[in-house]
Formats: C-alpha cells, structure tokens, sequence
C-alpha cells in the first residue's frame, strides 16, 4: 500500500533533518559567546609558573581590600564621599577575584580560598598565610577598624595606598618575569590592575590631601 504524498514528502523531511544533526559538528550546534571563546583560546596559550604565582596572590590581596571596603559602610562613620568610592573598589575587585578563581580553575590549578589575612600556606605542618607586597599587618587591620570618622578616613585612605601600591609592585614582578605575562588574560588583567590602582591612588592621594588636619 503506498503513502499519500504529504505523508512522504513529511517522512521525507525527518530523515534530512536527522541527516543535518548528526553530520554538523557539536561546536557548529552551539555557537560560544565571546568570552567562552576568549576563555578557550586562553587555555590554549602557555602559562607559567610566575602566572600561576600572580593570579594565586592576587586573590588575598584583592581579599583584603574588599574587607577594608566594607568597613565603609559598615558603622566607621566614614564619609559619603570615601563611602561611594569603597562601594566601587568592592564590587570591582570582588568580579575581579571570580575571574582569577576562573583562570586558575580552568587550567586545574588549586584556586586559595579569598581571605583577608592572605594565601593560606602549610609549612611543617603549620598553616601559615603569605602577605603579598602592601597587604595590611594584623595590628594595622586592628586599628583601622578602631577608627572612626575623620580618623577612620585617613587611616583608610592612607593604608589603602600602600595596599595599591604593593598590587602595582606585584604586576611589576611578574613583568619582570621570563616567560610570564603571556597569557591573554593574565596579561589584560595585570595591566589593568596597574592603571586602575595607580589612578585610584592619585584620587586617594587628593581625598587625604583634602582632610581636616589632626
């Protein structure tokens, strides 16, 4: 018994589309966006072991800073103006510890846990954390969170600096490493890091500059 045309032109249509399917390549079905691609291409590229170092340390050091920004708004009666600019260095640097969380976990690397106090370490068995260049003492942390108004801003403003200023010094070595900085992300990220952080210390400068004297 034969098949009316519009049942074989349908049945038709299912097997070329079957046969589409299965011939396109998986990557062809879902295009990546931009950043998935950017991601992918990465990996590809060489990395070492300074890289490794970089984005690793990054991740307690930029800690910190999110820590110290928070005491912003969170009752050190700071002012509305060091408010808005510790709401921005928080949320920036918060995204920016996601992206080397990503970097490190997409090249099955140990991604540090963010804290505050550093790069947790174990050295004979004692945990220990390692203080990137800038990052705050624990006594100085202690008095910054002592502080409150004019005083809290300018301990603020000022420890801040010398926290930027040890990013800059950390970007400065790995440039200063062979091999290293060569990898797409690791390379756009630490050059943002130097000139974000040094614009942000010319604007701390001038905010510390503009307080009350003691």
């Amino acid at each position: 018994m034969s098949m009316p045309n519009s049942t074989r032109s349908a049945a038709a249509a299912a097997v070329t589309l079957l046969a589409l399917t299965f011939s396109t390549p998986a990557s062809a079905q879902v295009a990546m966006t931009g950043v998935q691609q950017a991601r992918v291409d990465s990996i590809r590229r060489p990395y070492t072991e300074g890289d490794i170092e970089f984005m690793s340390g990054m991740i307690g050091h930029h800690s910190q800073a999110v820590k110290m920004a928070g005491w912003c708004t969170n009752g050190h009666d700071a002012s509305k103006s060091l408010q808005i600019f510790c709401g921005r260095i928080a949320m920036a640097q918060t995204a920016e510890i996601g992206l080397m969380s990503d970097w490190l976990r997409d090249r099955n690397q140990p991604v540090p846990a963010p804290d505050p106090r550093g790069m947790k370490m174990k050295m004979g068995g004692t945990e220990m954390f390692m203080m990137m260049p800038g990052m705050l003492t624990e006594e100085q942390m202690k008095q910054l969170d002592a502080a409150r108004g004019v005083e809290f801003d300018r301990l603020f403003l000022t420890y801040m600096i010398q926290h930027h200023k040890g990013a800059i010094t950390m970007v400065d070595k790995l440039e200063h490493t062979d091999g290293a900085d060569q990898d797409e992300i690791v390379f756009k990220f630490s050059n943002d890091v130097q000139a974000d952080q040094s614009t942000e210390i010319d604007r701390m400068q001038q905010m510390l500059d503009a307080l009350p004297p003691h």
